[in-house]
């Protein structure tokens, strides 16, 4: 395999969430809200002063097939309220999340969630491994991103607002 270039797994997923398009933007892109609704995250704090925007930090500590896996992500695109890219990487992987927002016919969001897990060293072996791993992964966050986001919507008797 030439230098550089590693193997990618990819993950894509489309949801439909019941709030307005500012504030799940706002919500998703502090990245630290990932602990909220990503079983996956053990913990995710903002590095950076308030507000969110370009150059913000992020720091995540995932449990990935077993073992805990610090990442810092930094957003290197924002453009509210369509869009946020955020990446990270260590020794292991590069990790790529971008994240586009646009306006529901019903009010809510719709939510195009890619994410690139590059991997390196000899966790290049692992690829087919790592590519059902992180789908199960995936889709797990999701399931919880749509849950945290439906909670959310609803008033206190548990009615959509």
């Amino acid at each position: 395999m030439m230098k550089g270039i590693y193997p990618v797994v990819h993950y894509h997923r489309r949801l439909v969430v019941p709030v307005p398009l500012d504030e799940a933007f706002a919500y998703l892109s502090r990245f630290s809200s990932a602990a909220e609704w990503d079983p996956g995250v053990s913990s995710a704090r903002m590095v950076t002063p308030d507000p969110v925007a370009l150059g913000s930090v992020f720091a995540l500590d995932a449990v990935f097939m077993g073992n805990t896996v610090a990442l810092r992500y930094e957003i290197n695109e924002f453009d509210p309220p369509n869009r946020v890219v955020l990446a990270a990487e260590n020794a292991s992987v590069r990790s790529t999340d971008a994240i586009t927002f646009t306006p529901d016919s019903s009010g809510g969001t719709v939510i195009e969630y890619h994410a690139d897990l590059a991997l390196k060293g000899l966790a290049r072996l692992a690829a087919p491994i790592f590519a059902l791993a992180f789908h199960r992964i995936g889709d797990r966050a999701s399931d919880g991103l749509l849950a945290t986001f439906t909670a959310h919507s609803r008033g206190p008797r548990g009615r959509q607002r």
